[in-house]
Formats: C-alpha cells, structure tokens, sequence
C-alpha cells in the first residue's frame, strides 16, 4: 500500500506483539534501487522499527499465530490517495516465508500489478 502526492506519507512501524515479515518496494523512477524490494523480520522480540520513505509501497505477512504492529505516519489515511501494488507481483519478486498459502484481504488480492502502477518522479 502507498499512497500518492500530495498526501505521501512517510511510515515507521513496528510489531509490538508476535512477528511479521515486513517488506518494502520503492516505487521512485529516479532511484537507483527503483522496483528493488526489502524485508525484515520484525517481533516483539527483536524491537526493530522500520522506516519506510515516501515513494515506497509498503506490506507485510503476520509470521506467528498474531501480530500487533504499529505506524507512525507524517500523514491521516486518504482512501482516495492510496493505491496497493499486488503482493505476489512477479516482476517484483518477492520472498515471502510461506509454508502454505496464505490468508489474504479482499482489498490485497485485488491490487494493481506492477505495469499499472503510477510510479513516483
């Protein structure tokens, strides 16, 4: 999930309970790592806060039987400025830890693919 200029959003998170996979993807034309993508385990345990810039599509998969994860973001949630970039995008490429399928929102599973996309300048 992202959402676009002007209401682009900085975000810190956190799993305060339990663990997740979190993964970022920048979306900014102009940079080098542009379509490169990131994760971290992040659990209660391991206190790790991840900062994702503005530009960045932003996701995770709840690793444990539950999760409590938090944001801190530079901005309220604007639905009409947000957009979700399909979690399983193969010209992504994601990583993620699954054993089985997983259990994913009506909303993820209908996100964008890649190629339609409004990338960042």
């Amino acid at each position: 999930h992202f959402q676009y200029p002007p209401k682009a959003e900085i975000k810190m998170v956190r799993c305060i309970t339990g663990e997740v996979f979190d993964v970022m993807v920048d979306l900014r034309k102009n940079s080098p790592t542009f379509l490169k993508w990131h994760g971290e385990i992040l659990s209660a345990e391991n206190l790790k806060l991840l900062f994702i810039p503005e530009g960045f599509a932003h996701g995770f998969l709840v690793t444990s039987e539950s999760a409590e994860f938090i944001y801190k973001t530079t901005d309220y949630w604007y639905p009409e400025y947000e957009h979700s970039l399909h979690w399983n995008d193969p010209e992504i490429g994601i990583h993620w830890p699954l054993d089985i399928q997983p259990i994913i929102s009506a909303k993820d599973e209908s996100a964008s693919a890649l190629e339609l996309i409004e990338t960042f300048e």
